[in-house]
């Protein structure tokens, strides 16, 4: 997510750009649809080249090597995807958002790249073959809004996983969520677009509502106002770790994310990796 810059530059500015005519485009648009176009633009703090230097690394320090395939979920415009791609995986992206896929497609192709980008629910994965692993970075399980819909997407992963399949997923945690997120208002104004983002968690329900409001020139010396609401829950590491093994994978790691430390409350972000569990030999039930 584009707030990640946030977390870690402290950026918080207020809206400066002079506005003297504005269209409402009305009620909230679906989940990156009109944040497709800008999403990247609003990312481009993020260093993606060492975010995914440690996916690799963790891919092939637990065995996923050469030309492995590889199944990147909730790959937005493909950050992640082109990098695991250069790195000589063969990788498919899954997304729900057809604006993001529609990015993601269009810059695989101007870097070069044949990737398949599928727009899936990665509850609902399905493939012709199985992967030796599946990722799912940025947030990807935070915007599954139960404990159940977080196994399912686990469930998921497993079914479309070869044997010793691995599962890399992060979350922003629960002291992100509610401590720095929470209750915070943001706004930036950038040449692409103006922005306002206005965040309110919820310690009952364990949900972040993130209201987004953008202000996008038209051209015409105008501006759009769209108004998009994303919602993520704040996983705990022990039910997401209790959830992936009930989905029949062997939980490896969890560590504060981009290092190998064991994550402390403050943590930001989290990295689990879990490995898909051999089938008992008899056929029954998984070991």
């Amino acid at each position: 997510m584009f707030w990640e810059s946030f977390a870690l530059g402290g950026i918080l500015l207020y809206n400066k750009m002079p506005m003297e005519r504005t269209h409402d485009k009305g009620g909230p648009s679906p989940e990156y649809e009109r944040f497709a176009g800008v999403y990247d633009e609003l990312m481009q703090d993020v260093d993606y080249d060492a975010w995914a230097g440690y996916v690799v690394g963790l891919l092939q320090e637990y065995g996923a090597t050469g030309d492995d395939a590889v199944f990147d979920c909730a790959c937005g415009t493909g950050a992640l995807s082109l990098r695991l791609a250069k790195a000589g995986y063969r990788v498919t992206g899954f997304d729900r958002s057809a604006a993001m896929l529609g990015r993601a497609q269009a810059k695989a192709r101007s870097a070069g790249l044949s990737i398949p980008f599928v727009c899936l629910d990665m509850r609902s994965l399905a493939a012709h073959r199985p992967a030796k692993a599946v990722t799912c970075a940025c947030d990807g399980v935070n915007y599954l809004l139960s404990a159940a819909d977080a196994e399912a997407f686990f469930r998921s992963a497993h079914s479309v996983l070869q044997e010793d399949g691995l599962l890399l997923f992060d979350v922003s945690s629960p002291y992100k969520l509610e401590h720095v997120l929470g209750g915070s208002t943001f706004g930036e104004d950038r040449t692409e677009c103006a922005y306002l983002w206005r965040n309110a968690f919820d310690p009952q329900s364990r949900l972040l509502e993130m209201d987004l409001t953008f202000f996008l020139p038209d051209g015409r010396g105008t501006y759009e106002r769209y108004f998009e609401r994303h919602v993520q829950r704040a996983h705990t590491a022990a039910e997401l770790t209790g959830a992936i093994s009930r989905a029949g994978f062997e939980p490896l790691a969890v560590y504060e994310a981009f290092t190998k430390r064991e994550p402390v409350p403050e943590s930001e972000r989290l990295q689990f990796v879990a490995r898909k569990r051999a089938a008992a030999k008899n056929g029954g039930a998984e070991a």
